[in-house]
């Protein structure tokens, strides 16, 4: 009896050290997964430009903010900050995007660079791995007639998951990696 107990507990551990290993992320396929969050990240850069572009029809803007809103992990929020103030306020991604498009210039002009990660990938308790990518965006609005110019540059760090999902094609349960972005908060403002 005890002898069974044993091999199915060392069956149980082998099973759980498999699964485990099953979802560390080999040197190769680290680099594609960091080209894919790079990658999202900038498809995110695209996006606020075209939303925040005074010149875009609504419809439009409300197609690419739904494609925006795809990138990110449910309840993501995005900071937003301004010269005048130290306070840093937090949007859920939507709203933020309902604000972009609400600002009261007639010309805004967002450029995101100095795309880079800050911190290596770490694997959390559920499998899930956590890093962070830090932008640079510089943000220009004006009114037609000048009399309301505002720039700033900030910086801001964004969260990335990466995670194991699973799709079945053609009746074959194919796995792989996905990447989505977390809250972006921000770190540093100034003119």
């Amino acid at each position: 009896m005890k002898l069974i107990k044993y091999i199915v507990l060392s069956l149980g551990l082998l099973l759980a050290i498999n699964t485990f290993a099953q979802n560390n992320v080999d040197p190769g396929r680290k680099q594609a997964i960091d080209s894919l969050a790079l990658e999202k990240v900038k498809d995110l850069s695209k996006y606020i430009s075209i939303i925040g572009n005074k010149n875009t029809q609504f419809s439009e803007a409300k197609r690419v903010m739904d494609r925006a809103e795809e990138l990110f992990t449910t309840d993501s929020e995005m900071g937003v900050s301004t010269l005048s103030s130290d306070k840093v306020n937090y949007y859920k991604v939507r709203e933020y995007f309902e604000r972009l498009m609400a600002l009261n210039y007639d010309k805004v002009n967002i450029k995101w660079y100095d795309i880079h990660y800050v911190s290596d990938l770490e694997q959390q308790p559920d499998g899930t791995y956590v890093g962070v990518i830090t932008i640079y965006q510089r943000f220009e609005g004006t009114t037609k007639d000048s009399s309301l110019t505002y720039k700033d540059t900030t910086k801001k760090d964004i969260t990335i998951y990466v995670k194991k999902k699973e799709t079945q094609i053609a009746g074959r349960i194919i796995e792989f990696w996905d990447v989505l972005l977390g809250d972006i908060r921000v770190t540093e403002t100034s003119a």
